[in-house]
């Protein structure tokens, strides 16, 4: 395969790098001073390290103001990120609250800007045995109740058919093993269910929260239960 691996394992192989790019999974903008508290460096190293992630293409940078913001610099890096995470290792939990964040970001969470975790496999499982999507070879199309169910959420499919991006793709959740929602489906249900309130963002890290709401009208809408505990699974 013509493909060097090395340049950007030697971008991932730092602990710090490493950190910072798995601060910025969500998709959000991130200032320098918030990562070098996340990589626990000097924020001198922290400008050192970022260069080198954007150099390197995996991190973009805006300026406002007197302030940088970095994130990754598109879905295809997350995606690649959470792809490459199925064969690291977990990272050694040390406290009650690194235990607690752990169990949060795998229940759900937000790969680049699409959910993850129990809760996204779980959405997917419901979208697919509600006939909102169906398999189309490596992908998925919308299937006969989904046009009319994504209506319901402002999502306009034939639009999102028409971009450049992949409409509907299934993503490996490196937690749960199985499959999530990505491509601009996945990013448009995720702002969707975000705007309704049914999850919320944590603010200590990239999980979310499935809120009361969120939990009645998913079991309402596509008969599936989630409890934070265990596998997803339908009409308990």
């Amino acid at each position: 395969m013509d493909v060097d691996f090395t340049s950007v394992a030697k971008l991932l192989g730092n602990p710090a790098r490493s950190a910072m790019v798995a601060a910025m999974l969500d998709g959000r903008a991130i200032t320098a001073g918030e990562l070098a508290r996340v990589a626990r460096v000097e924020p001198s190293t922290a400008s050192e390290h970022l260069g080198d992630l954007v150099r390197g293409g995996l991190v973009s940078v805006t300026a406002h103001g007197r302030h940088r913001y970095f994130q990754l610099t598109g879905a295809e890096v997350a995606e690649a990120l959470e792809a490459l995470a199925q064969i690291c290792p977990r990272t050694p939990v040390s406290s009650l609250r690194a235990s607690a964040e752990a169990s949060a970001i795998g229940f759900a969470r937000t790969c680049y800007d699409h959910i993850a975790g129990v809760l996204g496999v779980a959405i997917l499982d419901g979208l697919l045995a509600q006939k909102w999507l169906v398999v189309s070879d490596d992908n998925f199309e919308a299937g006969p109740a989904g046009y009319e169910g994504f209506a319901a959420f402002d999502i306009d499919v034939d639009a999102l058919q028409r971009q450049r991006r992949r409409f509907a793709r299934p993503c490996l959740d490196w937690t749960v093993r199985r499959p999530h929602l990505a491509g601009s489906l996945g990013a448009a249900f995720c702002t969707a269910l975000l705007q309704e309130r049914w999850v919320e963002r944590k603010q200590r890290h990239r999980g979310l929260l499935l809120t009361p709401v969120g939990d009645s009208q998913l079991r309402a809408v596509l008969d599936i239960a989630i409890d934070p505990h265990t596998s997803p699974t339908r009409g308990r």
